[in-house]
């Protein structure tokens, strides 16, 4: 098993003859992921890298099969792009774009959630479960296959610490890259009861940053309901007080959503929270070769 993704997983291109999209398509194909068909209206019956190409979304899946999507479409179409993907039935999008407006992803949000679907993103690196499937744009050279599950909200910090565990000798299960907006389709609390059931993986790496609550959110629920070992990081220790940083997300208000807040309550839940990125694969090397008691 894996998280989300695997080797059934049929990913349709939404976006697929622009730049972006024809890019990470490639490195998509080049991971292993059966990426069966793009969709770009205007461009129907033309091929890139040897993929399909269709005027829509609904004829894409219905000849192709495709479940999942990967939205490479510019932020003022993304709302109609989610919409039609999931109208067509389908049930895993990684939104990729940045910079869509909040209330197009306030609709998305729960129209998806209406139709049983789940988003990824927006303003995210994706999904990728090595040796099986990747949807999104995340590196292929910093996988391995492994028993870690990875859930971030950084893009670029998800890459080096995905990086680092291998460099020790350790694999990847999945690893979700969740994006950094204020409203996300899948957050901490969405993705730990995955790996928690999911057989293959022994420890979760959640890495976080500064703004917002998901973070001590993801701390009440593990004190209740994660068995398995969590190994955390959170980004922003250094950030002046009061200043905005990094992700429209990482917003500070009224003292809540500081590191120390954060690491407080992963620390008080059980998990053990490094103080630097590059400790990380140490910690979670150390936990999985501990002896394991009844």
């Amino acid at each position: 098993m894996s998280v989300l993704v695997d080797n059934d997983t049929r990913v349709l291109v939404q976006g697929i003859t622009g730049h972006q999209g024809t890019v990470h398509t490639v490195q998509m194909l080049k991971f292993g992921t059966k990426v069966v068909a793009g969709a770009t209206p205007g461009k129907g019956g033309s091929m890139v890298e040897g993929v399909p190409v269709f005027d829509s979304v609904e004829e894409a899946v219905a000849k192709t099969g495709a479940n999942a999507t990967s939205i490479f479409v510019p932020a003022p179409f993304a709302k109609d792009a989610l919409l039609e993907a999931v109208d067509a039935g389908i049930r895993l999008a990684v939104i990729v774009t940045e910079h869509i407006p909040f209330h197009d992803m306030l609709t998305m949000y729960h129209y998806a959630r209406l139709r049983g679907a789940r988003i990824i993103g927006p303003n995210c690196p994706g999904i990728a479960a090595p040796g099986k499937a990747k949807v999104g744009i995340i590196p292929n050279v910093v996988f391995w296959p492994g028993r870690v599950g990875v859930i971030s909200r950084s893009g670029t910090l998800t890459y080096e610490i995905v990086s680092g565990i291998k460099e020790v000798g350790l694999g990847q299960s999945t690893c979700i890259g969740l994006g950094g907006d204020p409203v996300v389709g899948t957050n901490f609390v969405d993705a730990l009861p995955l790996f928690e059931a999911d057989p293959e993986t022994d420890a979760i790496v959640l890495v976080g940053e500064i703004g917002g609550t998901a973070e001590e959110e993801a701390a009440e629920y593990i004190s209740r309901h994660t068995e398995k070992p969590v190994v955390a990081y959170i980004a922003g220790h250094s950030a002046p007080p009061g200043k905005r940083m990094g992700h429209a997300g990482a917003i500070i208000a009224r003292g809540r959503g500081t590191a120390e807040s954060k690491v407080a309550a992963l620390e008080a839940a059980g998990a053990k929270v490094a103080r630097f990125p590059y400790e990380i694969p140490g910690l979670v090397r150390d936990i999985l070769s501990a002896p394991r008691h009844p």
